[in-house]
């Protein structure tokens, strides 16, 4: 229970940390680090505490914050439950980054490089240190394959639509790759297509953020 204990304290804190970065990205990473930790008021607190859109948007803040909380509880409960104690940091690494990520894109239409770049470099450590999911070189083949596919599905599609993938969703599943190996990023590209495709389908709209639909398939593949 403890495990989820932690993904409760953290779920709870990712809608917080996901409109910090809305504020100061993009940014470089030292920068968004500063503002993070301690963030710059613009205005003062008495003047916006007495307005009603923020009144509302503090209970919408709160409720998402009990959601995530919800999700970050029950989630790292499954980690543990399916990988047990035994180097689950790396385990709840992997998925509170896709949380986290889930929430920043939904929210601002972004995948910082302050996020997607170190969990590339994790991933490798992974590799390297524990080499359960994945070795080195299938680690390495995996971040290339996440990297370069998009790249070279963009090339087909993009006379239809300038920006198919974003830079953020092609390190994202860079990451993806390094942590999950070549067979399994495969299954979370196609996974995450079938799910923005649903998206897109009931919301009628043909575009949108599609790291939420990367993170939603990288923590089901994580978990069955």
């Amino acid at each position: 229970m403890i495990y989820a204990l932690y993904g409760l304290v953290f779920g709870a804190l990712v809608p917080y940390v996901a409109r910090r970065f809305g504020k100061f990205m993009p940014a470089t990473m030292a920068y968004a680090l500063v503002q993070i930790i301690k963030p710059q008021r613009r205005v003062k607190a008495e003047r916006i505490q007495k307005n009603p859109r923020y009144l509302d948007l503090r209970a919408a803040y709160r409720r998402r914050s009990v959601l995530f909380a919800l999700i970050g509880a029950v989630l790292s409960w499954a980690v543990f439950y399916k990988y047990g104690a035994e180097n689950i940091g790396w385990y709840l690494i992997f998925v509170w980054a896709a949380i986290l990520l889930l929430e920043i894109d939904y929210r601002w239409m972004m995948l910082p490089d302050l996020i997607t770049v170190p969990l590339i470099i994790l991933g490798f450590g992974y590799a390297v240190m524990v080499s359960l999911w994945v070795g080195p070189g299938e680690s390495f083949i995996g971040a290339v394959i996440g990297y370069f596919l998009p790249v070279v599905a963009s090339l087909f599609l993009v006379w239809r639509k300038k920006e198919v993938f974003g830079g953020g969703d092609i390190k994202y599943l860079a990451a993806v790759g390094a942590w999950m190996g070549p067979d399994k990023v495969l299954y979370v590209i196609l996974t995450a297509s079938a799910l923005f495709a649903v998206y897109a389908f009931v919301r009628r709209r043909r575009e949108g953020a599609f790291g939420p639909a990367i993170a939603t398939a990288a923590l089901i593949w994580t978990l069955i």
